[in-house]
């Protein structure tokens, strides 16, 4: 799976509180979800964020609570990908839940900038910055992961492969 699209960059430590407050989990609709999507730290983000465009985060992306609804609101939002130096490991196992595919490589984050275009091929984990000329490499994520991811979720992977 390949992607590409402008970056979104946020920094260490964004917990889940942040990326979904917890005024707003009233609702379990992942388009209202997303229109609250990072309010209390980037008012711009559920406003201009575009189908494609790919979220970048620093160390220990996703920390905090447990709950789906950070993930969720993400992907509602239109990212289809994120990348980070490292991710909460609750968040990250949400992610993959919900068919967010999340890719981390560690200090090569602060290369990239807000803005700058990004190809991923969550397949190799390959990450190119358009704009920059980088390239970083990020552990591929597993084909069955890569499946869950394609699917759209766990639960639609499971009902895909149900005998």
């Amino acid at each position: 799976m390949k992607y590409e699209g402008k970056t979104w960059t946020y920094g260490d430590n964004i917990d889940t509180d942040v990326i979904i407050p917890a005024r707003y989990l009233n609702s379990f609709d992942p388009k209202e979800l997303a229109s609250h999507c990072m309010v209390d730290i980037d008012e711009s983000f559920a406003k201009e964020v575009k189908a494609g465009d790919i979220m970048v985060g620093g160390w220990n992306f996703g920390c905090g609570s447990s709950r789906e609804h950070a993930p969720i609101a993400i992907k509602a939002s239109g990212v289809p990908v994120i990348i980070a130096a490292s991710f909460a490991r609750i968040f990250y196992r949400n992610a993959i839940n919900v068919g967010l595919p999340v890719l981390e490589i560690g200090n090569d984050v602060k290369k990239i900038r807000k803005g700058d275009i990004l190809s991923v091929d969550i397949s190799t984990g390959t990450i190119a910055d358009k704009t920059t000329g980088d390239t970083f490499k990020a552990p591929p994520l597993p084909d069955f992961i890569q499946g869950i991811a394609s699917a759209g979720g766990l639960i639609a992977y499971v009902k895909e492969h149900a005998q």
